[in-house]
């Protein structure tokens, strides 16, 4: 069980082979202070430094041992040695005309991903604008005068799950990120703040499938969440999926449902679904709503279903008719994303108006649901648009291949 300050419960008695590596083969980065103090007591440093070399990175967001300025020089000489450094290398700031910044990272062994920092309305106005990356606040959050920043961090480079109106799996899965190269896209963000800003939520809605290597996620969040680090609130989270069963459930487990979770849906039927999503043959609708029924949500909270609008494929008001009732009884907010442009996707929008009618009739069904500002679309950072280069996309026609 989660304590009551909301941090996860010690998680999965049988750990993974990858998750029982010692503490010497972690990248520092990805370390707990327990794994640091066991570490630094092996080379005879006194424990009370782990929690200071801990703060030193996920607190003040600092990986040059150099940097460490209450530490012994040969404690910093011992971290250099040990590998500690920035996971990842920035190599380009794209900023769009609504403030949107989509950082461009390199990462080891060469490849880019990206992360990107939303600027939300301010505290006051209307919800559903500031609520365009689908992150849900903190019920118990202290208003601030700041503007609110979300975040949307990518957990691979390319992505294995094939969606036809995705930039960013039109390479394929190159390979997942470490956990620490996960953390430290929020480090680094952390970075291109102004003053006058807060990073109030975070989503993992960038390149990947965040639920295709669970452990990894679920380590990059017990990080983000970790008093002595970050110690942003679980309920400041949210992670996507489109739908991979298991680790929805294994989610709700380990964080007693307090990390908010979004749905990529995009279609009421497994045919459409299918045509759109690949992993949809594996885990049809029906099987996918028996997960999200069984999510343990907190009081007050909904799960998003996210639900991209492609002129001619899902957005009939029969489609919406069929969205209605798939969804019944769940509690859900939906978040239309009409099509973004996407180079080589031959999909496009539906009219303004096929869009307002599709949200009517989700709304006269009693179905919360917004549409989704467009935000960052002028650098390719609208959702959909993080990519790799590649070949063209197309819609699928019948059943994926196996």
């Amino acid at each position: 069980m989660a304590d009551e300050s909301g941090s996860p419960r010690a998680v999965s008695k049988q750990r993974s082979a990858a998750e029982q590596r010692s503490a010497a083969e972690l990248h520092p980065v990805a370390r707990t202070p327990d794994e640091w103090r066991e570490l630094l007591t092996a080379v005879s440093e006194r424990p009370f430094r782990a929690a200071q070399v801990f703060r030193w990175i996920h607190q003040r967001g600092v990986m040059d041992p150099s940097a460490m300025t209450d530490l012994g020089r040969g404690l910093r000489e011992r971290l250099g040695e040990l590998g500690l450094s920035d996971p990842l290398t920035v190599r380009e700031v794209r900023r769009s005309r609504d403030g949107t910044r989509k950082l461009l990272l390199e990462v080891r062994g060469g490849g880019l991903v990206e992360c990107v920092l939303i600027p939300m309305s301010r505290p006051g106005a209307d919800e559903e604008d500031a609520d365009a990356a689908a992150a849900s606040l903190d019920p118990d959050d202290v208003p601030n005068s700041r503007e609110r920043v979300t975040l949307c961090i990518s957990t691979q480079h390319g992505c294995a799950m094939g969606c036809v109106f995705c930039a960013s799996g039109r390479a394929g899965l190159q390979r997942g990120l470490g956990p620490e190269e996960i953390v430290a896209q929020v480090l680094i963000a952390k970075r291109y703040l102004t003053p006058e800003e807060d990073l109030r939520n975070l989503v993992f809605m960038g390149m990947g499938e965040p639920l295709q290597h669970y452990e990894v996620t679920r380590r990059a969040i017990e990080l983000i969440t970790h008093p002595d680090g970050l110690g942003m609130s679980p309920r400041r989270i949210t992670v996507s999926s489109v739908g991979l069963v298991g680790g929805i459930r294994r989610l709700g487990e380990d964080f007693a449902g307090k990390v908010g979770l979004a749905i990529s849906l995009h279609a009421p039927d497994n045919e459409t679904r299918s045509r759109l999503i690949p992993i949809n043959e594996r885990y049809p609708v029906e099987e996918l709503m028996r997960a999200l029924r069984a999510y343990p949500l907190p009081r007050r909270r909904r799960i998003t279903i996210e639900y991209t609008l492609i002129d001619g494929v899902n957005a009939s008001l029969d489609h919406a008719r069929r969205l209605a009732i798939l969804l019944r009884g769940l509690r859900v907010k939906v978040n239309l994303i009409p099509m973004n442009p996407v180079e080589g996707a031959g999909l496009t929008a539906p009219p303004a108006a096929a869009v307002a009618a599709f949200r009517a009739h989700l709304h006269a069904a009693g179905v919360s649901c917004f549409v989704r500002v467009r935000r960052g679309d002028d650098v390719d950072a609208a959702c959909g648009q993080l990519a790799l280069k590649g070949e063209p996309i197309r819609l699928r026609r019948g059943r994926p291949a196996d």
